[in-house]
């Protein structure tokens, strides 16, 4: 209730009080005329109802003190006694049924004396067992209503907290695979960009001496360019859609890198060859090509890279090639290398990198396969 409507409910409840009172209607009570003192004191009680919200305890201890007086002055009717519930009510609803059960007993005892004293009956004649028990209904009801407020405005609180921390959440996700997107697309154009390179440079170096191997060799620059596009094509789509989600390499697809003429790749499979997590199966692919990459770039001289994958609880991956580090080189530290062991290291796996005895180099990784992974 606004302002305006507690200041309604105040001038109805002088309205009702007075006309009450002067029309001897209601319920009886006093038989008194209704002077101006009952009308200062209506109007009083009046003031309080409207202000009962922001100062509900003054307020209910001003209208019990008007209802006192209002029957020590023998005004005709007993509809002032309005005032006194409606500030039990407020009380409770505002403050919660200990201060609703304190202002309740205050009006209590100041009924019971006022049926005492002022209508000189008994201290418990049948004008205490009907009020009191209106008393204490109003303070149930107020009590009742604080208590529904507090558990709405609990539920709404729970409610936005809750979906604060599912939009955190969704922030998360979208960010990681957002970077795992990233990764893709580092992995895609670096070992695409990687290739491309060493074919133009064959077909620069044989261009004039051998036109047929440099045709060769731009046909081949066009089929890697192509697959390239398609797979950025493939990831950019996925950044578009809702999942995010990208599987645009596959050990299934590990023959693909394979085919490189610079250099002879040897395969080694080891352990039963059975389907792994799709995360599992991407990163092992990553991981694969970015070594290959990284051989096609620095490492110098290098003939023939061997790749054992071994299955059994988890997958292990050996990238080892034969080259020599040159100037500008990757170190163990590299961003690429580093990228694939963040790879790794999020499915709980683990990936190192280091030179060989024979100055070649070789990345070691471990992935786990869980059997509940999907």
């Amino acid at each position: 209730m606004s302002r305006t409507g507690d200041a309604a409910l105040g001038a109805g409840l002088v309205l009702v009080v007075l006309a009450g009172g002067l029309l001897e209607v209601g319920p009886p009570g006093p038989s008194g005329p209704v002077g101006w003192a009952a009308v200062a004191l209506a109007v009083v009680a009046g003031v309080a109802t409207a202000l009962r919200r922001r100062f509900p305890v003054v307020c209910l201890a001003v209208v019990d003190a008007v209802t006192l007086a209002w029957f020590h002055l023998g005004s005709h009717g007993r509809l002032i006694t309005i005032a006194p519930l409606i500030g039990c009510y407020t009380l409770a609803a505002g403050r919660g049924w200990k201060a609703g059960v304190a202002g309740g007993a205050l009006t209590a005892v100041c009924t019971v004396l006022t049926v005492r004293f002022a209508l000189n009956s008994e201290w418990f004649a049948d004008q205490v067992f009907n009020a009191v028990p209106l008393v204490a209904a109003a303070t149930a009801l107020g009590a009742a209503v604080h208590s529904h407020r507090a558990f709405a405005n609990g539920a709404r609180d729970w409610a936005e907290r809750l979906a604060q921390a599912r939009s955190d959440q969704a922030r998360r996700q979208a960010a990681e695979e957002r970077l795992e997107i990233a990764r893709e697309l580092h992995d895609v154009f670096g070992h695409t960009m990687a290739a491309i390179s060493v074919q133009a440079g064959v077909a620069v170096h044989v261009m004039r001496r051998r036109p047929e191997q440099a045709a060769e060799a731009l046909n081949t620059i066009k089929r890697i360019s192509d697959e390239g596009l398609a797979e950025v094509q493939v990831v950019l789509g996925a950044m578009r859609s809702e999942g995010l989600r990208t599987a645009t390499g596959g050990l299934a697809k590990l023959d693909t890198l394979l085919d490189t003429p610079e250099v002879r790749v040897e395969l080694k499979l080891d352990g039963e060859n059975r389907t792994i997590p799709v995360t599992v199966d991407l990163a092992a692919y990553r991981i694969i090509q970015e070594s290959l990459t990284n051989v096609r770039r620095h490492a110098h001289g290098a003939t023939r890279v061997q790749i054992e994958l071994t299955y059994g609880e988890r997958l292990r991956i050996v990238v080892r090639d034969d080259g020599r580090p040159g100037d500008g080189s990757t170190t163990v530290g590299g961003n690429g290398i580093e990228g694939m062991r963040a790879r790794a290291e999020k499915l709980g796996g683990t990936l190192t990198a280091a030179r060989t005895a024979d100055e070649g180099f070789e990345v070691r990784c471990e992935l786990p396969i869980r059997k509940d992974s999907a």
